[in-house]
């Protein structure tokens, strides 16, 4: 299942080290809610070694004031307390977020 990050939650689980990834999204946002799906698979298929959930901009505003998010869906991707390079905006399938996360596991 998909983790919902917080701005109470967030910065202490990007600290802890562990690969997270977060999708930026809101409710009113089509893409946004067709990937819902592709990031829950994706967040079961590699739980354990990830933590893959969740953002809603709408209700948390902090993360994407500092990331600067200007479109959504956008995902990003953390390891060891800080954010790396790979960053995915727009719809995306799932062969491509599946291959990003092994990217990610990969650094």
């Amino acid at each position: 299942m998909a983790f919902t990050f917080t701005d109470a939650n967030v910065n202490e689980i990007i600290a802890s080290g562990k690969p997270v990834v977060i999708d930026f999204w809101a409710t009113w946002c089509g893409p946004c809610v067709a990937m819902g799906p592709v990031v829950e698979k994706i967040a079961e298929e590699f739980e354990g070694q990830a933590v893959i959930g969740k953002y809603n901009i709408d209700e948390e505003g902090e993360l994407s004031s500092k990331y600067r998010i200007m479109s959504i869906p956008t995902i990003l991707f953390f390891k060891n307390g800080e954010k790396t390079a790979i960053r995915l905006v727009g719809s995306q399938t799932e062969q491509t977020l599946r291959e990003k996360v092994q990217e990610l596991l990969a650094l």
